[in-house]
């Protein structure tokens, strides 16, 4: 069992090294988005300067890696009677590769739209509880920091209350990914309270002012 975890541990770091806003802005425009904008290499920061036309492909590359990542680790642990626990582990991993990317110099993006998937691997109707909450925000301010925070912020207590005495590990997983997702937005959140935060358009290319 602990081969079994390890190597989910390590597949799933590995696919979190696979950015999708840096691999599809290399192809369409041969640079990296981390040189463009805020420097971030996530999906917002993309779409601010190479348009959503082709974000859709930083979308499938992040979703895919989160849902393989949740795959691998619940079907290795599964035999052995732990098949939620090998998804949040899976979870928290190709998000910790998401955010702190060894093969490209730990310079990663922000997490929110793995992690939203990463929910949606652990429980369907929480994953669009949380999911409703960042379309809510966004859709209300533009904000895409305000939504993601609230978002993810969220989950890990909605996903204790309902969960509690089912299993320690996934709800241990699920308060440390809000966490650190909420914590890789503490920029953004200062900026918010100054009222300086910069709204986006998800829909085109440009920012909102």
């Amino acid at each position: 069992m602990v081969l079994s975890i390890v190597i989910a541990a390590v597949a799933a770091y590995l696919l979190g090294n696979l950015n999708g806003a840096v691999v599809v802005s290399r192809i369409v425009a041969h640079e990296d988005v981390r040189t463009k904008g805020s420097g971030n290499a996530g999906l917002t920061n993309f779409t601010r300067n190479y348009g959503a036309h082709t974000s859709v492909f930083v979308i499938l590359i992040d979703v895919g890696k989160a849902v393989a990542a949740c795959l691998i680790g619940g079907l290795l642990l599964k035999g052995y009677g732990h098949y939620a626990d090998g998804v949040a582990l899976g979870g928290l991993f190709v998000i910790l590769g998401h955010d702190f990317p060894a093969l490209l110099g730990f310079k990663g993006g922000k997490g929110i739209l793995s992690g939203v998937t990463v929910a949606l691997m652990l429980d369907w109707r929480i994953g669009l509880f949380v999911f409703g909450i960042f379309l809510l925000a966004y859709a209300l301010t533009k904000y895409v920091s305000l939504g993601s925070v609230l978002s993810s912020g969220a989950f890990g207590p909605i996903y204790a209350v309902v969960h509690w005495g089912e299993g320690w590990f996934p709800i241990v997983v699920g308060f440390v990914l809000s966490a650190l997702i909420v914590w890789m937005h503490r920029g953004n959140i200062v900026r918010l309270v100054k009222g300086e935060e910069r709204k986006t358009n998800l829909l085109g290319k440009g920012k909102k002012q």
